[in-house]
């Protein structure tokens, strides 16, 4: 112990150290969340610009090397000397902290990077910076070396035009685990921006692919664009999106709805344009308007007296695809990467707005009312029957230990964090899996059958049936609304199926389950899928496994040996192996191939589960035909 503490020993970082020392405290992370909010924090600079009505176009590239490349067309960020610091205002702007016009409501009324550090971040992040600036004439430029200025900031050219182009490449010894970008990732905000600030253009480039990779988000519809996008392939209950904006006490609220007929609730929240995945004022305000307006109606209506017992949030949003922004001119948000807004007055002007624009659609529209009151009592009904279903459930296992399936052989540890269950297809394999597993950290829970399709089945049918009740009580955090992640018994889910078109199928059905009912679980990053091998290649006393044809041909060509020489078996399924092959392919941690199931755009995987696991079948046609040619293995 030093007990010689004194003012020696306390250190003043000065400049932009302090974030290359603690960057996570700057933007989350220093994994591949943090370096795309690199690219984000710079966009939302161009965005701000937007919103202040001085950029109408922005443009995200992608350059050869991960080097990132934002291009505006607004004012261009000011140049002339800062009376107090005697640089460059963008000198200023691009190497201190809580520095920016953000703070300033007369330059921008609304900003989502209030803390005024994000371009400095990325300048303090980055292995080298560089800002070219088009105002006034003429064009200007300044470089920078992890976030130090390389010379001062000097006029290079003369413009006709105005606007702000950032270029910068990652530090690698910041972001260890990687520096380079998904074009996903990108797209699924980019696409989002575009949305949110209705007459946007916004594009991205990833010119590290030939040909190059483009999309182009423009909407002029803003989030009643962003609704129809989401239920492009859903059976609508009314055609027209319900939509209503309005500005109340400095705060601009926008909001879109539509019911569809599934049984899945699709809301999404933002606030000055960054989703608020943890939801906030704004969503409480939303949920407890359409609650209590609907509720009004469906008490005036026909269908009061089939209502099992009175209505909750969850059957007034069954089927519901939303979308609520608000444009707070001093949002409260939970940390840097704003997660939650916590504005106490935004939740009643919310929900003023809402009871307003919905009552009032709701009186015009009698018919498209009828279908919505219908569709919540429905809901209501399978909600009472699938409390039922688990009540049942739990009746028929008094003799389960903690209310696990019969069929599950649970493992020895019980910290969930060392814990993996291998959700196997079938009782062959399911038995050699018991056999070969590490009983301390594997447990094993057979299935037998095809899963159920709960894309196109109610919650209390899903709740109660017989092949996904045992995945349910496996994993202890309950489906749906009453999921909670903290009860999840194994920290690694791993889907183990046959390497054909029936094990693809489980794979897809289970998928699509935690999707629609455990959500967090993917987002999480629990789900996982084995990746059995497909050959067992013997040859000179040797015993090599192959998990696809190419992989057999890399194995051949690596020992140049030819395919007569080799004796070649082709696994028809798991259950073919022995429990020591399976336990050696499949199973040891320290061998085995798993893939680890991401959700990067949750939007795009809505969508794509609903053409490929939903009712309409020419949307499911028109993907096979649009991806026949590119997709290998297309299962349906």
């Amino acid at each position: 112990m030093n007990e010689n503490y004194s003012a020696d020993q306390i250190q003043i970082l000065k400049g932009l150290e302090a974030v290359r020392l603690r960057p996570g405290m700057y933007i989350g992370s220093t994994g591949p969340d943090g370096l795309h909010h690199l690219v984000y924090e710079i966009v939302d600079n161009s965005i701000d610009e937007a919103l202040a009505g001085y950029c109408t176009e922005v443009k995200v590239v992608i350059e050869k090397g991960d080097v990132i490349r934002v291009d505006d067309n607004g004012r261009g960020i000011p140049v002339d000397i800062h009376p107090e610091e005697g640089v460059s205002a963008l000198e200023v702007v691009l190497t201190k902290l809580h520095a920016g016009g953000k703070f300033d409501k007369n330059s921008y009324k609304v900003s989502g990077g209030l803390h005024g550090v994000g371009s400095s971040v990325v300048n303090a992040l980055s292995t080298w910076f560089e800002a070219t600036v088009e105002r006034q004439g003429k064009i200007w430029f300044q470089r920078f070396q992890v976030g130090d200025p390389v010379a001062p900031c000097k006029e290079i050219g003369d413009s006709d035009r105005t606007g702000t182009s950032i270029r910068f490449q990652a530090d690698p010894s910041i972001f260890t685990e990687t520096t380079a970008y998904t074009f996903d990732i990108l797209a699924k905000r980019l696409r989002e921006l575009a949305f949110l600030n209705k007459g946007i253009r916004i594009r991205l480039q990833d010119e590290r692919e030939t040909p190059v990779k483009e999309h182009d988000f423009f909407f002029e519809g803003g989030v009643k664009s962003f609704v129809e996008y989401l239920n492009t392939n859903k059976n609508k209950l009314h055609d027209e999106v319900i939509y209503f904006e309005k500005e109340r006490d400095g705060v601009m609220v926008e909001i879109a709805l539509e019911w569809n007929d599934t049984y899945i609730e699709n809301i999404f929240s933002f606030a000055n344009n960054i989703n608020t995945r943890e939801g906030g004022t704004h969503l409480i305000g939303l949920k407890s308007a359409l609650t209590r307006t609907i509720n009004v109606f469906l008490n005036e209506s026909k269908f009061s007296k089939k209502m099992p017992e009175p209505l909750s949030g969850e059957d007034a949003r069954e089927g519901l695809t939303a979308v609520v922004s608000v444009k707070v001119p001093n949002p409260q948000f939970e940390g840097q990467t704003k997660g939650k807004l916590g504005n106490s007055e935004v939740k009643g002007i919310v929900e003023q707005v809402v009871n307003e624009g919905l009552q009032e659609y709701l009186e015009r529209h009698p018919k498209e009312t009828e279908k919505i009151l219908e569709k919540c009592v429905l809901a209501a009904t399978a909600r009472v029957a699938a409390r039922k279903a688990r009540e049942n459930a739990r009746r028929k296992n008094p003799f389960e230990s903690n209310g696990l399936p019969g069929k599950l052989a649970d493992c020895q540890e019980r910290d969930p964090a060392k814990c993996e269950v291998y959700i196997v297809e079938g009782d062959s394999a399911g038995g050699s899996a018991k056999m070969g597993r590490d009983r301390a950290t594997q447990a094993i829970l057979p299935l037998w059958g095809k899963m159920l399709n709960v894309e196109k089945t109610s919650p209390d049918k899903v709740i109660s049936n017989e092949k996904l009740l045992p995945v349910i009580q496996t994993l202890g955090t309950g489906v749906a609304d009453s999921f909670d992640l903290e009860k999840l018994r194994y920290h690694k889910v791993i889907i183990m199926a046959d390497a054909d078109v029936d094990g693809s199928h489980i794979r897809t059905l289970l998928l699509t389950f935690f999707f629609r009912y455990m959500k967090d679980l993917v987002e999480a990053g629990h789900i996982y899928i084995a990746m059995p091998p497909l050959y067992k290649l013997s040859f000179a006393k040797q015993v090599h496994y192959a998990y696809d044809e190419a992989d057999r041909e890399k194995i051949l060509a690596e020992f140049n040996i030819a395919a007569d020489k080799v004796s070649i078996q082709r696994y028809k399924g798991l259950g073919e192996m022995n429990p020591e092959q399976l336990w050696e392919t499949t199973m040891n941690p320290m061998t085995r191939n798993i893939i680890r199931v991401k959700l990067d755009d949750a939007v795009e995987a809505d969508s794509i589960f609903t053409i490929l696991m939903g009712d309409l079948v020419p949307p499911r046609r028109k993907f096979i035909e649009d991806n026949a040619l590119t997709v290998a293995n297309l299962d349906i």
